[in-house]
């Protein structure tokens, strides 16, 4: 089950960046779940991973060849988290990078690991090692769609989204794949992610975008309140397009963030469309605030509650929860007199009451619709600050009491 058609776009292919699949058969005989990222020498990398202090171990590593040297190859599979793993874990995860890195021709430190899936289990080199060669074999600049398939989970559905646009008669490419469905809450964000350009971006530069623009996507999605251990969102520069290197000063920066944060966005979407047992897409704005942090806090109060959620997945209009969760959100001093609440184009709370005008009618029209927006405006300020979620189905309980069977 998930919300809107959800069908992957066109991707481009991002000269300077090759895909290969292969198929471990980490939890599933047969199905692709190795992937890998091939980059061209000069390549950039940056990247924001999980906050989660139960970090996975091949967190941890891609972060310390991060900050060494230039990565040329990302490994990812999925079935298995290698999270909770302890010393084993990390190296397991060595292990998996040594193995690519000799096939390769590279150094252990040009490799990035990432895994996706069950935590606590140990993760199973010798499979995955046996299909590097495939994977290697199989590389391919028009393989996005099918690495978006090999690094699903609990994903219904693959996710992606492709750009092309022109920076002064040069054009840019911009590809990305991302998988999540459950364990989904902004700490950075639970999800991995994997935005690929041909543009030639100055590295203090692209570590500042993808922090940037990771917080504005991937950091205001959420389906249950789940950090996960092992999440990691990555932005790639091959630099091989024909035009001059970006820095913060280039007159084509702008039009260049502007794509990216639209790659960001649908990418992260794309998420919540699909969270686990989800059947609605919900937009939390809240406007009026005196900081970032007490619009955060009344956004994701209303996101996390489980009564607002199965009220959203019943489509019923029962606007006294979103009330409640606004008024426990430990804002200080709330004007309840002055905020208005609104579901759709429909006002619920005005005067510190049900809005005069307000109709069950008019509210379940709203609550009818796949795609729902609840807005909050506290009145106290500029500030406004977005988050996206999704309802809670009978679903998302039987996918999780199933995860592991």
């Amino acid at each position: 089950m998930a919300v809107g058609p959800g069908t992957l776009p066109e991707f481009f292919p991002v000269a300077g960046v090759r895909l290969g699949i292969a198929s471990a058969g980490i939890k599933k005989p047969g199905r692709k779940d190795v992937v890998v990222f091939e980059l061209a020498p000069e390549s950039r990398v940056a990247g924001i991973f999980t906050r989660n202090q139960f970090c996975a171990a091949p967190v941890t590593l891609s972060r310390r060849h991060l900050a060494q040297t230039a990565p040329r190859y990302l490994l990812i599979n999925t079935g298995n988290a290698n999270a909770g793993t302890g010393e084993r874990g990390m190296a397991d995860a060595i292990a998996c990078c040594d193995a690519l890195a000799e096939k390769a021709g590279v150094s252990t430190a040009e490799v990035l690991p990432f895994s996706t899936g069950v935590i606590g289990e140990p993760l199973p080199v010798a499979k995955i090692t046996r299909a590097l060669p495939e994977a290697l074999a199989s590389t391919h600049e028009n393989l996005w769609a099918e690495a978006a398939s090999g690094i699903m989970t609990t994903d219904t559905r693959p996710k992606g989204a492709s750009r092309q646009l022109d920076l002064d008669g040069h054009t840019v490419t911009i590809s990305g794949i991302s998988k999540g469905a459950g364990m989904i809450r902004p700490n950075m964000a639970t999800m991995l992610g994997f935005i690929a350009t041909d543009a030639r971006i100055e590295p203090g530069l692209l570590q500042t975008l993808a922090s940037e623009l990771g917080e504005k996507s991937f950091n205001r999605i959420t389906i249950d309140g789940d950090t996960s251990t092992n999440d990691c969102c990555m932005l790639m520069a091959s630099g091989q397009y024909d035009g001059p290197e970006i820095s913060v000063d280039s007159p084509t920066l702008p039009k260049l963030r502007v794509a990216l944060e639209q790659v960001y966005l649908e990418l992260a979407h794309a998420i919540v469309r699909d969270g686990e047992g989800a059947t609605k897409f919900v937009t939390i704005e809240v406007s009026g605030a005196a900081d970032q942090q007490e619009a955060l806090d009344v956004a994701y109060t209303v996101a996390h509650s489980p009564l607002v959620k199965t009220a959203l997945f019943a489509s019923d209009p029962n606007w006294g929860r979103i009330l409640a969760a606004v008024g426990r959100a430990g804002v200080p001093d709330l004007d309840l007199d002055a905020l208005e609440i609104f579901l759709g184009d429909v006002c619920l709370v005005r005067h510190g009451g049900r809005a005069e005008d307000y109709s069950e009618e008019r509210g379940q029209a709203v609550m009818d619709r796949e795609d729902i927006t609840i807005a909050i405006d506290l009145k106290r300020g500029d500030v406004v600050e977005t988050v996206w979620t999704c309802d809670f189905s009978h679903d998302y309980v039987t996918i999780n009491a199933e995860y592991r069977t």
